[in-house]
């Protein structure tokens, strides 16, 4: 019994075998949107930071999101290209429950700094007035760092129960990535413990960051529609329709996976929308539905324009 405790060593990611005849598409699709996702966000970085007009706290913000992004997509895809073009299927005890980690964690993060991305607009919003006074560059650092503080540390709980679970076979994970519930099943103990602790931290980082960022756009709806000027209100508006729509299909997708302990084989394809194809058309979100991105973009185009030597 103590041997068979320790027998798995490395699982396999069965990914999207069942659909082995569409693998090329499948293989242009997850690179295509790697590298949409990487160029994209990395646009957004360096516009933010090298752009003055985009030197505000929400478009920090919006730079802080993008890093998130990148190491959300990059603990997931480059694996799945491996097992698509390589047949690199195989991932070591170790790297799997590493994976997950940083996986969860960067996506809990996510959940955390849509609430902070909110909480800024609503203040704005609300609180005009006192905004500056309030929102500070040292509370805005701060408000930042929580996110990160708040997402790596209540994911470290659930994934080391489910990494000191017995697995003695089999050892073949029905997804494209380490997830908690597909290994959960594999195990050969009990995984209650592992189960409940799983649901907390989908109460703790999905449920009820969700439900507070509902609260905060019924307030601004409520204030906005306030407003006697039209243009009043499409101004205030114009500022948070982007995140709205990203905390809709980040969240849309997440809940759908990770409200309920147990997963399902449908899973997998309703991750990828959250895992890459999310993440890819996030950066034209914000700047094709964004005047201040995209007149700094043209800015920065014509800056980069006048240096090339004729």
């Amino acid at each position: 019994m103590e041997m068979n405790k320790t027998a798995v060593k490395d699982f396999i990611l069965l990914a999207f075998a069942d659909l082995h005849q569409f693998q090329n598409l499948l293989i242009f699709v997850f690179l295509l949107t790697y590298i949409t996702c990487i160029m994209g966000n990395m646009a957004i970085i360096v516009l933010v930071r090298v752009e003055p007009t985009l030197h505000t706290v929400m478009y920090f913000f919006v730079s802080v999101f993008s890093v998130l992004e990148i190491i959300f997509v990059s603990t997931i895809v480059p694996k799945v290209l491996a097992n698509l073009i390589a047949g690199n299927n195989i991932i070591s005890f170790i790297e799997c429950f590493s994976q997950m980690y940083v996986f969860l964690s960067s996506g809990s993060t996510e959940c955390y700094l849509l609430v902070a991305m909110v909480f800024d607009r609503h203040l704005a919003i609300n609180n005009p007035l006192h905004y500056l006074s309030i929102m500070t560059p040292d509370f805005s650092m701060k408000l930042a760092a929580l996110p990160w503080i708040m997402g790596f540390g209540t994911l470290l709980v659930p994934v080391v129960i489910t990494a000191r679970l017995e697995f003695c076979g089999p050892n073949m994970i029905n997804h494209f990535f380490c997830d908690l519930a597909p290994v959960q099943e594999l195990s050969c103990s009990d995984p209650f413990i592992s189960n409940i602790s799983t649901i907390i931290a989908t109460i703790l980082n999905i449920i009820i960051p969700f439900n507070v960022i509902i609260g905060l756009y019924i307030h601004i709806i409520v204030t906005v529609s306030k407003v006697k000027s039209n243009k009043g209100k499409q101004k205030a508006f114009s500022t948070c329709s982007s995140h709205l729509i990203v905390a809709a299909l980040f969240y849309g997708t997440a809940i759908i996976v990770y409200v309920k302990p147990k997963g399902n084989r449908y899973d997998k394809y309703l991750a990828f929308m959250y895992t890459a194809f999310t993440p890819m058309i996030n950066p034209f979100i914000y700047t094709f539905r964004n005047r201040d991105v995209k007149k700094a973009f043209r800015i920065s185009i014509n800056n980069i324009i006048k240096l090339v030597p004729l």
